[in-house]
């Protein structure tokens, strides 16, 4: 397969310090990515990409590896995940080790499973594009959302859709921030083909609030 998961888990959380290692429904949060992706089986490799030595060694515990850490140049507030994955991928260049595919996938992931990782690897090799990315499609058309004028009144963003049926507007997506496949000489490439994912498992962990919905739907969804 030739293929990596490259798990990006920085130290510096500030809305809720240390969240990926925070203990979520019993385990640390990072380990909920780290067993999604052993259990795929679609990986060579499982690796931590992180400037923190605490969750390097709970990413250690739960099977992934930390073959070395995050320089001090990608782990600051102004570091993009590609800075961090371009990183990764020329540290074990440098170890003369090669990947065809990787993935990169999001520590704060509860509700990711092996089974998701597999079925959306599929999907990618199928499809012959360069990049997958897992979407969801919006609830309410964004065809017909709201701005606020200079006038400080709303007024509808695109006027012509606004006395359109929902039905007969174009669906639309958006990006479920879980996880990302990509072919490793072609991370650049505009070819993205689209993984559809289940709204009930889709959920930003940014706030405590955030936190506390995740926890109900998880317990919803497997009666934790």
């Amino acid at each position: 397969m030739n293929n990596i998961a490259i798990i990006t888990a920085r130290g510096g959380s500030k809305r809720i310090p240390k969240k990926n290692i925070k203990e979520f429904m019993g385990k640390p949060m990072l380990a909920y990515a780290i067993d999604a992706a052993l259990n795929s089986e679609i990986f060579d490799e499982v690796m931590v990409s992180t400037d923190d030595f605490e969750i390097a060694e709970i990413a250690k515990k739960f099977g992934a590896k930390i073959p070395f850490m995050r320089s001090e140049k990608t782990a600051n507030d102004f570091a993009t995940t590609a800075d961090v994955l371009n990183e990764v991928i020329y540290e074990y260049k440098k170890q003369g080790i090669n990947f065809e595919k990787f993935c990169c996938i999001y520590p704060c992931t509860p509700f990711l499973t092996g089974e998701i990782l597999i079925n959306a690897y599929k999907k990618f090799v199928a499809s012959g594009a360069d990049k997958l990315t897992p979407v969801v499609k919006y609830s309410f058309p964004i065809q017909r959302a709201f701005k606020i004028n200079n006038n400080g009144f709303l007024e509808y963003r695109e006027p012509l859709n606004a006395s359109k049926r929902s039905q007969d507007l174009e669906p639309m997506y958006h990006d479920v921030g879980m996880f990302y496949f990509y072919k490793t000489n072609k991370i650049q490439s505009d070819k993205i083909a689209m993984y559809k994912m289940d709204e009930a498992v889709i959920q930003d962990i940014d706030t405590m609030d955030d936190w506390k919905t995740a926890e109900v739907k998880y317990r919803v969804l497997y009666g934790a």
